[in-house]
């Protein structure tokens, strides 16, 4: 393990021996080996994804040599399948790549099972009755589907997938779990063999602010009523009182007490986030549940009974001023209380495992562990069949961005992409493709995207003459640049719905490289 560990170190750091170790389990098929598809799995053969399929049945052009890095001179008139998959191996001999020489179309036509196979599947430049068919495909076999585009200055990304639970969702920002106005009795007994009036200067500046708070709050609360700071004078009135117990100025303990204070303000009990995961009705489970249902049906039976309306405690605490052992002392007590709620947890898990008539231990000590560390955290996304979405889109949305000014762009494109494969449907050829009469292209490409937008419900809506214009002018180029960009997210996406680490976007995600801004549609 020695050379992996050093190859792949920075990325470990990120997500991960687990989160890599899914990646090096992961079997990914490309479809349609242009420069964002070249891109994309560029970036996942770089990560150390385990095996690569590259499907495409064309052949190098010229043209494919100003767009394309995984191809040089000598690839012209071969297999671009071969030729991409060969440079995509150079790149990291330790990821399994082949290729096969086909269409992606004739394969969502005549064999739908092939996709099966696949962790996931990366379909990029296709059009959009192949992306409704190849959607249903990877539904009924449950494997992870990315869309990826460029067209020109533009260019989406869309995820589709029945469910994607996300236990590691590592949001930016989060409030430490503290408890400082719900302390266990072994953290209140703790807080309570301290005195914060001790005479003595080396003792007063280096108690930590966590038991500082914890005792501050416990005060507050027993004159006001059993309440906490709400207000925002009881809240300036609080730091008053932190601020009036410095002996010193220069007590950096204090000071942090002052910065954190705001975590003795927070609501106890869970978020409405984690409310709505407890109460859907997955959570009710049965024998073809998940294991993450399976553990969120235990974590609701903890947050019912042991837990007292609060989630396991995750068991960590922040670096604070304070001596060497009132702060180790602080970590055990943290650390023992993360571990019983574990083992409670961990005993609900047998216990509906075993009613729902499967294996106790079928899901792992290590998988619950980290459950419990991240049970307020969780999140479960869903995402609408692509079928559902172009003949059912979210109406009042759709004109919501029509309309708005930060938007109309985004979802021009949006509307754009979709009349450009009417277009071609219609006339053979992509808009501007060709050489041609471009006033002509440029009228049919608005007569088709005016009857999209009367098809979808958004009768009167129009897009400005300018975009419509652009849109013909890229004739369907892939440009290097945009597809790099479309690959970068889109590999990101699919680390992320690999390693089951991070959220990745809900939506249709859109890239405007006219105006350099990127927006999530929710349609």
């Amino acid at each position: 393990m020695a050379e992996p560990k050093t190859k792949y170190d920075r990325q470990l750091r990120i997500w991960g021996e687990q989160g890599q170790t899914a990646l090096e389990r992961a079997s990914v098929c490309l479809l349609n080996c242009g420069p964002t598809g070249s891109e994309t799995f560029k970036n996942l053969v770089l990560g150390g994804v385990g095996s690569i399929t590259v499907i495409d049945g064309s052949k190098v052009e010229v043209g494919d040599l100003g767009n394309n890095f995984m191809l040089d001179e000598s690839s012209v008139g071969h297999s671009k399948a071969k030729c991409v998959c060969a440079f995509l191996q150079e790149l990291n001999d330790a990821v399994k790549a082949k290729f096969i020489e086909e269409y992606p179309e004739a394969l969502i036509e005549t064999k739908a099972s092939f996709f099966s196979q696949f962790t996931l599947v990366v379909a990029t430049q296709l059009v959009e009755d192949a992306m409704i068919k190849l959607d249903r495909i990877c539904r009924e076999a449950n494997v992870m589907l990315v869309f990826a585009r460029s067209y020109g200055l533009t260019g989406l990304v869309r995820i589709s997938l029945k469910e994607h639970a996300v236990i590691e969702s590592k949001p930016d920002h989060f409030l430490d779990d503290l408890r400082l106005n719900n302390p266990w009795a072994e953290l209140k007994r703790f807080a309570e063999s301290i005195d914060l009036n001790n005479p003595d200067l080396v003792v007063h500046k280096h108690t930590p602010y966590i038991v500082i708070l914890v005792k501050m709050a416990e005060e507050w609360a027993k004159s006001h009523g059993g309440n906490f700071p709400s207000t925002r004078e009881e809240k300036k009135e609080f730091k008053g009182l932190l601020n009036a117990m410095k002996i010193a100025l220069d007590e950096d303990n204090y000071k942090e007490a002052i910065e954190a204070s705001f975590k003795v303000f927070a609501p106890r009990g869970i978020s409405s986030d984690l409310q709505q995961i407890i109460n859907d009705s997955c959570a009710e489970v049965d024998s073809n549940s998940s294991d993450f249902w399976v553990m969120v049906a235990a974590l609701k039976e903890f947050i019912a009974t042991e837990g007292c309306g609060e989630t396991p405690l995750e068991g960590s605490i922040p670096d604070m001023t304070s001596s060497t052992e009132l702060y180790v002392t602080l970590q055990k007590i943290y650390q023992a209380k993360a571990e019983a709620d574990f083992l409670v947890i961990a005993q609900h898990v047998r216990n509906i495992l075993k009613k729902v008539g499967r294996d106790p231990e079928s899901i792992s000590k290590t998988t619950i562990k980290s459950f419990c560390k991240n049970a307020r955290k969780l999140r479960v996304c869903r995402y609408r069949l692509i079928e559902d979405e172009f003949c059912n889109p979210a109406l009042t949305e759709m004109q919501k961005y029509l309309t708005d000014e930060d938007y109309s762009i985004a979802v021009g494109f949006y509307i754009l992409l979709r009349a450009v494969d009417r277009f071609a449907a219609n006339y053979n050829s992509f808009p501007g493709q060709f050489d041609g009469a471009m006033d002509e292209e440029i009228s049919r490409l608005k007569t088709t995207a005016v009857g999209l937008l009367s098809d979808l419900g958004c009768n009167g809506s129009t897009l400005t003459e300018d975009l419509i214009n652009e849109m013909c002018r890229f004739g369907a180029a892939e440009l290097h640049a945009v597809a790099a960009f479309i690959g970068g997210i889109a590999s990101q996406e699919v680390i992320k719905l690999i390693t089951k680490q991070f959220v990745p976007m809900s939506g249709t995600y859109i890239f405007n490289g006219i105006d350099h801004k990127s927006q999530l549609l929710t349609l």
